[in-house]
């Protein structure tokens, strides 16, 4: 038993004094050194990220172009990460800091990128023999660069006087994001700067503009929709049995009940006491769709109309569980009275898109897109491919349905309702010769600040859909929704010549 126990002995003697060693640099560094640590900006804030900057990170790839990439250096970071587009991309791909948070795309594929994925296991491994580092993987997106970058220029140069807007545009066949563009937008370059003074005044600048640069207004915030509005307003009223020439009471003004305050219509728009549903959508006569709201649809097959097309739950992108990208959901409100019951007037008000009916642009882009597609909504998705170091296919996107909110028939309804909008309504702006193009248009009241202005539509070629956008101009005033309806039908067109994903 002695001999047996002795090698016992003898390890247990050396673990003990490797623990005693242990201790006593674990106390070195805490008591003696720490100060030192604490203090020392090289230790904290380099050498915490050099591991990682050790190795090239994977690019973000638009159509074969890199939209975020790696290039090196020569000071202690190897790699400094460039934004070849500066603002073009910004909201989609967001970026990957030395000193601050990562966001978009760079934080949700942060792993896949820097190459510490499990996909990379076996490069890692092999790594250790080699002494090679190899770089991180790729992300191509579904984005369409002609797409996102005519929304960008046509944002940028409206001619309201809005400078803040959002663009998305979708495949309503397979919820691929064409393009999703926010204005005002922000140059990542200087925020990944490796002087880390330039980066933090950089974003302080950003972060603290009112006109907050940094918001992904198309995703991330909520807007009146206005009259666009009105197609879910339609929508419920075909599945609860109307029809294209059910005839609505319209005329110049309409008061609810329990109210003294009239609805009226927009300035030009005439509308007569009888009208049918196509034509009120088609004039968007205010009077015809607050009165049939209240005195037939109801609060309650209004509200579940919306949440049938997405209302109420963020319409989260396929990779993103964690709502990385800082999508939020759109609301119909409130429409209960305080002593119970629908609140009428409110109810009136949200037929319009008013009142508390708040909806984000990639909602609108959604709604159109569901419509365009018989009715199905798949789900949206950024992220078509996940590339290897050697371009491989890691992953592909999944294609999704998300919902079916109507039938394949109330869809060709609502299309006919919205195409009549387009060709001789008020939304003739987004006209496409030779290209079947549906839309509404929305103009909304923000209190006392300008309008906004809004459209959503869709294009649909050869009896197939090939885009669905939505366009909001805020604060745009007198002409915004004109103007949207007409940077809507230049991203439509930049659609249909870009083509489906390769």
């Amino acid at each position: 038993m002695g001999n047996v126990n002795a090698p016992l002995r003898k390890a247990g003697v050396v673990m003990m004094v490797l623990f005693g060693l242990l201790f006593a640099n674990l106390n070195y560094v805490q008591v003696v050194k720490a100060d030192d640590y604490r203090t020392d900006e090289e230790h904290n804030r380099v050498r915490v990220q050099q591991e990682e900057y050790e190795r090239e990170r994977g690019e973000i790839i638009v159509d074969g172009q890199a939209v975020a990439q790696s290039v090196p250096t020569k000071d202690t970071l190897k790699f400094l990460r460039k934004y070849p587009f500066d603002a073009t991309y910004a909201h989609v791909v967001g970026y990957r800091p030395v000193n601050l948070a990562a966001t978009d795309i760079e934080r949700l594929e942060n792993e896949f990128l820097s190459g510490t994925s499990d996909s990379f296991a076996a490069d890692r491994l092999l790594e250790m023999f080699t002494g090679k580092e190899s770089p991180g993987g790729s992300v191509v997106l579904s984005v369409r660069k002609q797409v996102q970058e005519a929304a960008y220029k046509a944002l940028l140069n409206n001619d309201t006087s809005s400078t803040r807007g959002a663009v998305v545009a979708i495949d309503p066949a397979t919820g691929a994001i064409l393009a999703m563009v926010s204005t005002p937008s922000f140059d990542p370059n200087p925020l990944v700067s490796h002087d880390f003074d330039k980066a933090d005044a950089a974003f302080d600048k950003l972060d603290k503009d009112p006109a907050k640069p940094l918001l992904n207004r198309a995703v991330s915030e909520t807007f009146p929709p206005g009259s666009t509005f009105k197609v879910l307003v339609a929508a419920g009223a075909l599945q609860n049995g109307a029809s294209l020439d059910t005839v609505l009471t319209g005329g110049t003004s309409y008061t609810a009940p329990d109210t003294t305050t009239p609805i009226r219509n927009a300035p030009g728009v005439v509308c007569p006491t009888e009208i049918t549903l196509l034509n009120a959508l088609r004039v968007s006569c205010n009077t015809a769709f607050a009165r049939y709201g209240v005195e037939q649809l109801g609060a309650d097959k209004l509200k579940q109309t919306a949440q049938a097309f997405g209302f109420e739950t963020a319409p989260l992108f396929d990779r993103d569980p964690d709502n990385i990208m800082r999508v939020t959901e759109s609301h119909t409100g409130a429409m209960e009275s305080p002593g119970g019951g629908v609140d009428r007037p409110a109810l009136a008000q949200s037929c319009i898109g008013q009142r508390e009916v708040r909806m984000t642009p990639l909602q609108g882009a959604l709604v159109a897109a569901a419509i365009a597609n018989n009715g199905v909504q798949m789900r949206p998705y950024l992220i078509d491919t996940l590339q290897g170091s050697d371009l491989s296919p890691v992953v592909r996107a999944e294609q999704e349905i998300l919902r079916q909110p109507v039938s394949a028939q109330v869809a060709a309804q609502l299309r006919e309702m919205m195409n009549s909008v387009v060709n001789n309504g008020t939304g003739t702006n987004a006209q496409i010769d030779g290209v079947e193009v549906g839309g509404k248009t929305g103009t909304a009241q923000n209190g006392d600040a300008p309008d906004h202005g809004w459209f959503i539509g869709y294009a649909r070629k050869n009896g197939q859909p090939v885009v669905a956008v939505a366009v909001l101009l805020q604060n745009a005033g007198s002409g915004g929704s004109g103007e949207a309806t007409q940077i809507a039908g230049q991203v439509m067109k930049a659609a249909i010549a870009a083509g489906k994903i390769k």
